[in-house]
């Protein structure tokens, strides 16, 4: 009785295992709640991710900001499967920045300034 539960587990997990390790495609537009929207793209040699910021919204919308509207703020290398680590531009300034995809339609960023100021914010395909 044991070892057919164990055979069948273990099949269960090699036929899920693979969709975990699956790379998921960025690009494309993202757009967060409050209408920001990014355009991403891998560009380099295919491993690195950059994001155009196409509009910004709510209270990041201020002069220091809308000036970025149309340049390239995000730019990271990948430090593993839907993973990239590098720097974003904004508020008059660079900040270290981490662009995880969690989901096929699902980009979480984050943004650290003195590595103890951080914020995250997630984006959804548009």
């Amino acid at each position: 009785m044991m070892k057919p539960l164990i055979a069948a587990a273990t099949l269960a997990a090699f036929l899920v295992t693979p969709a975990f390790g699956q790379e998921m495609n960025p690009n494309g537009t993202w757009v967060d709640r409050w209408g920001t929207s990014f355009t991403f793209q891998l560009c380099g040699d295919g491993t690195q991710l950059c994001g155009t910021l196409n509009d910004i919204q709510g209270d990041s919308r201020t002069e220091e900001n809308l000036q970025y509207v149309g340049t390239e703020v995000v730019r990271g290398n990948m430090v593993g499967p839907n993973k990239w680590e590098g720097s974003i531009a904004l508020n008059g300034g660079n900040a270290t920045a981490t662009v995880e995809m969690t989901g096929p339609d699902t980009i979480k960023i984050t943004g650290c300034q003195a590595a103890i100021f951080c914020s995250s914010i997630d984006y959804h395909r548009s």
